[in-house]
């Protein structure tokens, strides 16, 4: 193709990704190196039947004069990056420095905002994008294995999770595990524990969201595995069974090395989805327990005081995250493409 219709071709792509993609991080990464203005004090003389007395006023007029005047904030340069709500590199430093023993390192570490809800991030994306994988993986190879008839609403049913808005979804499983609701209500039931309650756990609260996250995103990993195995040549399979291959020999050996590059799309999409975890930290009122990045952006910007530098800077560093998340991924499928090539 001639580089010029080339050029054409691709314009339109490239200039929604330029609107739509790069000037939102532009954008963000300015605000980022910016702070909130302080708000302008006055000192008023406030005087009553029994005297007058000072008192501290803020000067609306001033404080909004200063913000027309820098509607960004005020310069901080990477303060918002290094403060206490972020790396907080001098809280880190004076821990690692104070701390007898590596666990109690962490123990300190864990106390920071940032890294508290960095351990969740990391948790929650590296526990349920394997389980999603595999499992969509399974009820694809299940589904396509049932008759004809029975394809179609075993189809809906497992699809069923990925139509439910993710915040209902939350809330629905949130009811569920409640103390009156279906699950909770067994549970005490079971254990006979009247005071028995999945949500005063933190360890349990965080599998409940771990199973959450797998139930809702596992019917992607479903049916993007069941349209691929229709491709899976026949003649093939049909080969290995001839050669005495069972069905376990003929998944291992023929179908899942077939879907590598399925198996690879899935993980780039489970990693960006799950490291921007959010929807079931709302839904299950789960902030005591369990906070992620995406989490704090949005803490900052619902406070009676936005913080957009903060928010700036903590969707910056989530941007950074997701790139580190998916570089081995990104590496490995390259050099793979160049091995075929070649």
């Amino acid at each position: 193709m001639p580089h010029r219709t080339f050029f054409w071709f691709i314009l339109p792509s490239l200039a929604a990704m330029v609107l739509f993609i790069a000037f939102p991080i532009i954008s963000v990464i300015i605000q980022s190196i910016h702070v909130e203005h302080e708000q302008v004090l006055i000192s008023v003389e406030n005087c009553g039947p029994f005297g007058c007395k000072q008192i501290t006023a803020i000067d609306a007029e001033a404080t909004a004069l200063l913000k027309a005047d820098q509607p960004l904030g005020q310069f901080s340069g990477l303060d918002n990056y290094t403060n206490r709500n972020h790396l907080a590199f001098k809280e880190v430093s004076k821990a690692w420095h104070s701390s007898e023993s590596v666990g109690a390192f962490f123990s300190a570490l864990l106390n920071l905002p940032f890294y508290k809800a960095l351990l969740f991030t990391l948790s929650y994306t590296f526990v349920v994008t394997p389980f999603v994988i595999v499992l969509g993986l399974a009820i694809a190879l299940g589904v396509n294995g049932l008759p004809k008839l029975a394809k179609g609403p075993t189809i809906f049913v497992s699809l069923l999770p990925m139509i439910v808005t993710p915040l209902i979804g939350s809330l629905i499983l949130f009811w569920m595990i409640d103390g009156d609701g279906v699950i909770g209500a067994t549970l005490k039931y079971l254990f006979d524990d009247p005071n028995l309650s999945l949500k005063a756990s933190p360890t349990l609260t965080w599998i409940m969201l771990f199973v959450y996250g797998i139930w809702h995103s596992a019917p992607f990993s479903f049916i993007v595995f069941y349209a691929g195995l229709q491709t899976v040549p026949e003649d093939t399979l049909e080969a290995a069974t001839i050669d005495g291959a069972n069905r376990w020999q003929r998944i291992r050996y023929v179908v899942v090395p077939y879907m590598m590059p399925l198996v690879v799309f899935i993980t780039l999409m489970q990693l960006m989805d799950n490291f921007r975890v959010f929807e079931p930290i709302v839904g299950f009122s789960s902030e005591a327990s369990a906070t992620s990045l995406s989490w704090i952006i949005y803490n900052d910007l619902t406070q009676d005081t936005q913080l957009f530098g903060s928010a700036g800077a903590t969707s910056v560093l989530t941007i950074v995250g997701v790139a580190i998340l998916l570089l081995p991924v990104l590496v490995r499928t390259w050099r793979d493409f160049n091995r075929k090539s070649h």
